[in-house]
């Protein structure tokens, strides 16, 4: 049974992601929405056996540390400066309203909510990067399997109702008072990115794309083995922070070579790894003890803290910008690729009826999740 129970880890992330090529039910509910309640059934069906803990324990580790890495290999330093100043200055205050809340909120429900500073970690980095920083900072910090959970269900159900906003409501509602986006061409040229590189797995599963896979694996395996080397020369928590940060940025220094960063596939291999994270982590998780009556006081200060959080970042980011003088597309662009990661970025352009913001918001994404490891854990201990 444990074998079987290993392969469905594995399996089931693979075959979602192959037919979510074939039906876009799948990509409307969100693989990773579908990955924790398939870990959350098999979890609490109580199949798994005990024999097989520490094993799962191990695998998230190790799913976690090759798929940062991977997923940062489309990286490209050079592409950061190339950017519009005011794109730019729009990542920044974004970043810094995000970090102010986080501190907000953490005094607020810092005797209402256990853990907070890990949740406030957790939160800078779903906020800058999304899932995959999620997953890391959670691994690095040491989060227990239902507060992760908790945090990022919450995150999930918030962040799918601001994303509707900025899709509907946010132009016209932040348009009152930020600036227009000049359509005279003042903006400055921006740097090539290819989207698909974000939000498709079409080609994930050609035979001709397997070479690329297998060198993109075989990069994030050597990452791996630097990481998890240099982890051992410390204790306790510690060596999972020392990890996660390292493959991070090894990561980001693959990215800089040229072979290395144009590898097709290489991003979706990393999310793959991240979805069977997912999973595991779901699967060790008590869905009985999760929504018990104990826990809903601390679901709904949760849900409250990460609400305060979330708006709360965009709407003092929103007032930044008016101060700085940013644009309104600008604005939402950059809220849209920190909030809700680079793949939503085609989907609120073409909202806004603006292709000329794809690429500086692609690229805001890609920073976030080259950054979002840093600054979670950084918060995080400070919080601590």
């Amino acid at each position: 049974m444990g074998i079987a129970v290993i392969l469905f880890y594995f399996l089931f992330p693979a075959y979602l992601l192959f037919y979510s090529t074939r039906f876009s039910i799948i990509n409307k509910i969100g693989v990773v929405v579908i990955c924790y309640a398939g870990g959350l059934v098999i979890g609490n069906m109580h199949i798994i056996p005990e024999s097989i803990s520490d094993l799962q324990s191990t695998l998230m580790g190790i799913t976690i540390l090759l798929g940062i890495p991977l997923v940062l290999f489309s990286e490209n330093v050079v592409k950061w400066a190339k950017m519009a100043k005011t794109t730019f200055i729009s990542l920044l205050l974004g970043v810094a309203s995000v970090v102010v809340l986080v501190f907000v909120g953490y005094f607020i429900f810092k005797d209402r909510i256990p853990e907070i500073w890990q949740i406030s970690g957790m939160m800078i980095g779903v906020y800058t990067g999304g899932t995959p920083n999620l997953a890391a900072i959670a691994r690095s910090l040491g989060v227990a399997e239902e507060l992760y959970i908790m945090t990022h269900t919450a995150e999930l159900v918030i962040g799918a109702v601001i994303l509707l906003f900025l899709i509907t409501g946010a132009k016209p509602f932040f348009g009152m008072f930020l600036k227009p986006y000049p359509k005279d061409g003042q903006t400055a040229a921006q740097p090539e990115i290819d989207v698909a590189d974000f939000e498709s797995y079409d080609g994930f599963f050609k035979r001709k794309n397997f070479q690329g896979i297998l060198k993109a694996f075989g990069v994030a395996v050597a990452i791996f083995l630097i990481g998890y080397g240099l982890s051992q020369l410390f204790k306790g928590d510690a060596k999972d922070t020392v990890a996660v940060l390292t493959v991070t940025t090894l990561g980001i220094a693959a990215s800089l070579i040229p072979a290395v960063n144009r590898i097709k596939s290489s991003f979706q291999l990393g999310m793959y790894f991240i979805y069977v994270f997912c999973v595991i982590v779901a699967a060790k998780a008590d869905i009985i003890a999760l929504f018990s009556v104990e826990n809903i006081d601390l679901l709904v200060n949760l849900l409250i803290y990460i609400a305060l959080v979330i708006v709360g970042s965009l709407i003092l980011h929103a007032i930044l910008s008016w101060i700085f003088r940013i644009n309104v597309d600008d604005y939402i662009i950059t809220s849209t690729a920190l909030s809700n990661s680079p793949p939503f970025v085609p989907v609120v352009a073409a909202a806004l009826r603006n292709k000329e913001v794809v690429v500086p918001g692609m690229i805001i994404g890609v920073i976030g999740y080259a950054i979002g490891n840093y600054l979670g854990v950084a918060i995080a201990y400070i919080l601590k």
